[in-house]
């Protein structure tokens, strides 16, 4: 078996997120093996493969934010999200003490 990429690594830890519950990029960068910041988490996400549920990291903030990225359809990780039981603040933020998970 070859060796994985720190992609792999980053897929491999947003795989275990259960559903109904986010990490942020941070957390995810803390939890690679290899030294990563939470910005190379998020490039990771850009590429992820489909069986990696992308949704369920958030920014530090509890914040969705791939509306800001072009080519993203608006709103799209917040629905996911809340298919999945999660609840939004008024001001678009997510609970992390709720819906955090240590994954």
């Amino acid at each position: 078996m070859g060796k994985s990429s720190a992609w792999d690594e980053v897929y491999e830890i947003v795989r275990e997120i259960p559903s109904g519950t986010v990490m942020t990029y941070g957390q995810i960068a803390k939890l690679c093996r290899r030294p990563l910041t939470p910005r190379a988490v998020g490039w990771a996400m850009h590429d992820c493969p489909e069986d990696v549920p992308w949704h369920r990291v958030v920014s530090s903030k509890g914040s969705c934010s791939t509306d800001t990225l072009p080519g993203s359809e608006p709103g799209r990780q917040r629905r996911l999200l809340e298919a999945e039981g999660i609840g939004f603040r008024p001001n678009g933020t997510l609970d992390l003490n709720r819906y955090g998970s240590d994954a």
